[in-house]
Formats: C-alpha cells, structure tokens, sequence
C-alpha cells in the first residue's frame, strides 16, 4: 500500500488534519482528522510501501502499546483511509 499522491498532513489549531490539494482529490465534503498516533504513521509511511507489520512496528516502537492492541488499531485505520480515498491498496 501506499498513500495517495496529493493528501498533506497539516497542523491547524493544534488539531492534525489531512488536506487535499490538487483538483483530482478536492472533497470539502470532509475533513479528515488525526490523532497524535495516526499522524505519526502518516507521516513515517509518506511517498514508502507499507502493510500492518510496518504500522505496527512504528506503533510499537514509539508507543507503550503491545503489538495484538497496535495490530487491531491499525487495521482500523488502513480501512479509515482506505475508506476515505487517502490510499492505494493495488500497490
């Protein structure tokens, strides 16, 4: 997987949100909002190939979370994106 070419993770008024820029991803039908934790993945997965195993162990590594609880956040958040348009699954 890979995230989509166009969505920006940006800082406004302390709150983490994804923007879309360029015409082909405009949708002001939503706002996509992040926790600390999800923007830390996004952030570490830009323009690089990822699967759970690499979300889990950035989790792991950065947070005190086990890996069965790291694992299921994850999926949860792979199926957020993916629902929201902000990743590429065919990669």
């Amino acid at each position: 997987m890979k995230t989509k070419k166009g969505f920006n993770l940006r800082t406004v008024c302390g709150e983490n949100i994804i923007v879309a820029e360029g015409l082909d991803n405009i949708d002001f039908s939503r706002i996509i909002n992040l926790n600390e934790s999800a923007a830390f993945l996004w952030k570490n997965i830009q323009e690089k190939d990822f699967d759970v195993d690499t979300l889990t162990s950035f989790l792991t590594a950065e947070y005190e979370v086990d890996e069965q609880t790291a694992r299921l956040d994850v999926v949860k958040l792979i199926d957020e994106w993916d629902k929201a348009g902000l990743i590429d699954k065919d990669n």
